[in-house]
């Protein structure tokens, strides 16, 4: 029997990157880029204003102070600039010019008198406030010099680093692309939700719950099926969509039953493997790949708990492999547990919980059921607490280690 470290290693081993490819900025949230980016352009592009006001030379408005009555200095208004436009017109001595938040800076002048520190005129303007030069002065290239490097390859490339790239005029960038993925459910008792169920269906809520948490994880579903327990059927699939997808993820079917044939039909291909990893839930577990282009392929467990369990710990991983990240994404804290909970012997067990944080840290509530099955509970947890194979007995109080799932952070316990 394989320990879950042993699982997981044997996997990210036959898992590469995908080859880099050019997308539109607009496609490339969450990738990873694969070659550093210089500015195309000089941040600002040129000198502007900071503030809404008046362009100004510093030294015409020196004598101008709130503080001293009749010390305002009146200056005409030779010209008007906004943002987008061009300064045609000059400051000259003892000129001022009306100018908007981000507006060119006109010649001749050397800082900002913000609006609220005048009276508005568009003719003439009473300066009450003196600035000293540069004042709310936005100098070319403050931010960002033409040519230097902006990002380096091998960064994620979040909101903020869109912002960089959409500014120093980057329209498309080399990145490693999201896998498609394939969710292919198996079993004939899945029925589509929504539809009437039969004596003994069930509604398929593995396939939508993989595809979302692919989705989750930066992946696209591309593929999401529901087929039967045909043998021929199973192996058709999974050779059709190996030409078609960077991965598949199949749920049910590996386990030790008489229908299970994932395991059956795919074990006898010689390039997947299934075998017991010292897990649970999650204990039979395939892996391998498939088709020429050696696709890798995860044989989860059927029961729900179980899939989404095995994906967590070994699929989501992979799947940042796959896009150049680091395999391993969920926050990792020490919490406490707050009630009792024994584990099996030898066995790392992942159970689901509700974390909570307040003044002293984590806390950790295990779901009341336990069991593969119990997919509300399921969703109530906001944790996986992992529990080694060497420890059966917990206490409430103990020191425990919980990976925080989607919307863990927003839970406050008041």
């Amino acid at each position: 029997m394989r320990t879950v470290d042993e699982h997981l290693a044997a996997i990210l081993a036959a898992v590469r990157p995908a080859a880099p490819v050019r997308l539109p900025l607009s496609e490339s949230l969450g990738l990873v880029l694969c070659e550093d980016l210089r500015s195309r352009v000089d941040l600002p592009g040129f000198d502007n204003s900071a503030m809404d006001g008046y362009a100004v030379r510093s030294a015409d408005v020196r004598a101008a102070d709130p503080a001293v009555p009749g010390s305002a200095v009146t200056l005409p208004v030779v010209g008007e600039v906004a943002a987008g436009g061009i300064a045609t017109v000059p400051v000259g001595r003892g000129e001022a010019v009306r100018i908007m938040t981000g507006a060119m800076m006109p010649d001749g002048a050397d800082a900002i008198v913000k609006v609220e520190d005048t009276d508005g005129g568009t003719e003439s303007v009473e300066i009450r406030a003196g600035v000293p030069v540069g004042t709310s002065v936005r100098p070319a290239g403050e931010d960002v010099r033409e040519g230097a490097v902006v990002l380096e390859a091998g960064a994620v490339i979040d909101s903020r680093r869109v912002a960089l790239l959409a500014a120093t005029g980057h329209g498309e960038v080399l990145v490693r692309p999201r896998p498609r993925v394939a969710v292919v459910s198996t079993g004939s008792e899945l029925v589509p939700p929504g539809d009437p169920l039969a004596p003994g269906q069930i509604h398929d809520s593995n396939s939508h719950m993989l595809a979302a948490a692919i989705a989750e994880c930066g992946a696209v579903a591309t593929h999401r099926l529901s087929i039967g327990d045909e043998g021929s059927e199973v192996l058709r699939v999974v050779e059709e969509l190996a030409g078609q997808v960077d991965a598949i993820v199949t749920s049910g079917g590996v386990s030790m039953g008489a229908y299970d044939v994932v395991k059956e039909v795919l074990r006898d291909t010689g390039t997947v493997d299934f075998v017991q990893v010292a897990m649970q839930p999650g204990k039979p577990q395939g892996f391998g790949v498939v088709g020429a282009q050696q696709v890798p392929l995860f044989a989860l467990p059927g029961n729900p708990v179980s899939s989404y369990v095995s994906f967590e710990v070994f699929v989501r991983p992979a799947l940042r492999a796959l896009m150049g990240l680091k395999p391993h994404a969920r926050q990792a804290v020490t919490a406490r547990l707050m009630h009792d909970l024994r584990s099996p012997a030898g066995r790392t067990q992942i159970a689901r919980a509700v974390a909570v944080r307040d003044g002293s840290g984590w806390q950790a509530d295990p779901v009341w059921g336990q069991a593969s099955h119990f997919i509300a509970d399921l969703s109530r947890a906001n944790a996986l607490l992992v529990i080694p194979p060497d420890v059966t007995d917990l206490s409430a109080g103990d020191a425990v280690q919980i990976w925080l799932l989607d919307g863990a952070e927003g839970r406050i316990s008041r």
